[in-house]
């Protein structure tokens, strides 16, 4: 039954089977949950809650290995391989974890800016289920620098940020130059900055310098997104509703979620050549389901608290209800649920066609379809998200005495929870 309901998630268009299918192995499980044993029980539970498709083989391997070793028929000598080489790839991320801590710290981005979400563990974590193979270590740690920078950026322009401003930092990241610092209010002038260093340092830790095209690309999309958060807030200083579709297109690109995809990119030389440089930038449909549903997700996710500002954004649903003339919040919510598991059929249409030798990067869209944004990710998902973080940062702290000082301030930035694979 659990295999079953497992296959369903990979379902494309047309297959009305598979969709029944679901449904049936959903109701089931449900009703097995409760018959079962504890070991059963708890693994359909995490099924329902996570399909093993749409989840992040870091935290799959983590969650499948205590499953494992609570199975009767399981092998001793296996369970201690697979534990052996997880932790001592843990022990990598820990170290990298103390980095971009470290790095926050030393650059005051607290202080300065404390309008801002705190983020560095999750946006951490985004960037290590990516790519957590010990190769991308130095891309890895500075991809979450990006990732937590662009997070301020994105804080600024939805919180705090006047329209005057915000129009002053989109023109200074056109030119994406220091000279154009000048021209910034105080506050934004470091920020600014900021974004500079990290895609400098971007560039600097490839292998190959002829790859630098990935990184120019990559400003490239850092330009989109701040345009598009200039869109966003001019429609809420002018409490201005778009069409759904209006709203679809900007959102695309002001979700970020291509900016950080072309991330996962940048440092994988072995895979990410030319050509898949060229099929990036032809927007392909997997791209733009992934972008669609994360948005969609994110909306969703999102709604009630978006509703306590006295100032904010229109969301997709409110969007969908204006155009469609919906009343009811909960039937347009049920309608975008739609598009989302249509959009899942489109990511299992593509990453199955002829291009599989871009394995690699649809499983980079399926990580960030898990996620999409440590924002949801942390809404979505509260048990597991937070006991990751609790388990990257605080065993590192018990393995290496060395660096306690600095997962003190790590330890600071995570949930008090733990679930460790010992």
């Amino acid at each position: 039954m659990l295999s079953l309901y497992e296959a369903a998630y990979l379902r494309v268009h047309g297959e009305d089977i598979l969709d029944e299918g679901l449904d049936y192995t959903i109701t089931n499980l449900k009703f097995m949950k409760s018959q079962s044993g504890p070991h059963l029980a708890k693994h359909i539970a995490y099924a329902l809650q996570q399909p093993f498709h749409m989840g992040v083989r870091r935290l799959e391997s983590m969650k499948y290995i205590s499953f494992y070793e609570e199975d009767d028929s399981h092998n001793e000598m296996l369970i201690k391989l697979a534990k052996l080489d997880f932790n001592r790839v843990q022990l990598l991320h820990q170290q990298e974890l103390v980095e971009v801590a470290r790095w926050y710290k030393d650059a005051q981005i607290e202080s300065e800016y404390s309008y801002a979400r705190q983020r560095i563990a999750e946006c951490y974590l985004w960037a290590m289920g990516a790519s957590f193979e010990p190769q991308y270590a130095r891309i890895r740690t500075s991809t979450a620098k990006v990732i937590l920078t662009l997070s301020i950026v994105d804080d600024t322009y939805d919180a705090y940020g006047t329209i005057g401003e915000l129009e002053q930092f989109t023109n200074a990241i056109q030119k994406w130059n220091t000279s154009a610092i000048h021209q910034l209010p105080d506050y934004m002038k470091s920020l600014y900055k900021i974004i500079l260093d990290v895609y400098d340092e971007l560039e600097n830790n490839l292998q190959s310098k002829e790859r630098s095209y990935w990184v120019s690309y990559a400003k490239d999309t850092v330009k989109q997104l701040v345009k598009a958060y200039y869109v966003e807030a001019e429609w809420c200083n002018k409490n201005y509703v778009p069409s759904f579709e209006e709203y679809i297109e900007n959102a695309l690109i002001s979700s970020g979620y291509r900016a950080v995809s072309v991330l996962c990119f940048v440092g994988m030389e072995e895979f990410a050549g030319m050509e898949a440089f060229e099929w990036f930038k032809s927007y392909p449909k997997i791209d733009r389901a992934t972008r669609r549903m994360c948005r969609l997700m994110d909306d969703i996710v999102s709604t009630k608290d978006e509703k306590k500002r006295s100032q904010h954004v229109s969301t997709s649903i409110e969007c969908y209800m204006k155009q469609y003339k919906i009343l009811s919040e909960e039937e347009a919510i049920k309608s975008l649920k739609k598009k989302i598991n249509d959009s899942w059929k489109d990511i299992n249409e593509e990453s199955t066609s002829s291009w599989r030798d871009y394995s690699l990067k649809i499983e980079y869209f399926i990580m960030e379809n898990l996620f999409a944004g440590s924002s949801i990710a942390m809404k979505h998902y509260p048990g597991e998200v937070p006991s990751t973080l609790s388990t990257i940062a605080r065993e590192a702290a018990q393995n290496r005495r060395e660096y306690a000082g600095d997962f003190e301030f790590g330890l600071s930035i995570v949930p008090d929870c733990r679930e460790d694979v010992e």
